[in-house]
């Protein structure tokens, strides 16, 4: 089921995603939907190469490794 969000834009702002609309011909809420959730996307996961560049660095999987193994183990704080 799809919800109503309202969202203030200023107005140079909204000129800006109602010609980027209009220009691909959609409408001005399918062209702010699909932008925000494809930034959403791009900073939550880890692509192809990044993901490799990861598996490649093997100081840094026993940093994590053994940072996960404290954090399952409870030992450690948070740092604000």
């Amino acid at each position: 089921m799809s919800k109503t969000v309202t969202l203030r834009l200023q107005d140079n702002i909204y000129e800006t995603f109602r010609e980027a609309a209009d220009a691909q011909r959609r409408p001005l809420s399918n062209l702010i939907e699909t932008a925000a959730l494809a930034r959403i996307q791009e900073e939550q996961f880890t692509d192809d190469a990044e993901m490799a560049e990861i598996l490649a660095d093997e100081k840094l999987l026993k940093c994590m490794k053994a940072g996960s193994a404290d954090a399952r183990n409870r030992r450690g704080r948070f740092v604000e």
